[in-house]
């Protein structure tokens, strides 16, 4: 048995804004440096992947995209150094919470099977 542990950060009007579809997303516009194919990855419409994204940005304060109109030469996207730090952090931080839950639900399990016996 394992626990999974699934993390929404909420802003203080209670309205979640970031988890883990949101880093999937990010490691996606990292990976194609585009907005629409991470979307399409994701079978997210674009608009959708837009919103979410400038919702979190307008909850953290600052920008973790720098956005490039297509034209000629296409446009594209890609995370500031702000979005690559925020971005990590967030997966530690994840990272670090999953660690606990693991531990603690371990702990749970030795006491209930401990009393069983």
């Amino acid at each position: 048995m394992k626990v999974k542990v699934r993390i929404s950060i909420v802003n203080d009007n209670g309205e979640p804004y970031m988890g883990i579809g949101l880093v999937w997303l990010l490691e996606r516009i990292k990976e194609f440096k585009s907005i629409r194919k991470a979307a399409m990855d994701m079978n997210m419409s674009y608009a959708k992947a837009h919103r979410i994204l400038e919702e979190l940005e307008a909850n953290l304060g600052k920008k973790l995209l720098l956005k490039k109109v297509g034209g000629v030469e296409g446009g594209g996207a890609t995370l500031t150094s702000f979005g690559e730090k925020f971005l990590n952090v967030y997966k530690e931080f994840q990272k670090r919470v999953e660690d606990c839950a693991e531990e603690e639900f371990k702990s749970i399990l030795h006491i209930i099977s401990s009393t069983i016996r």
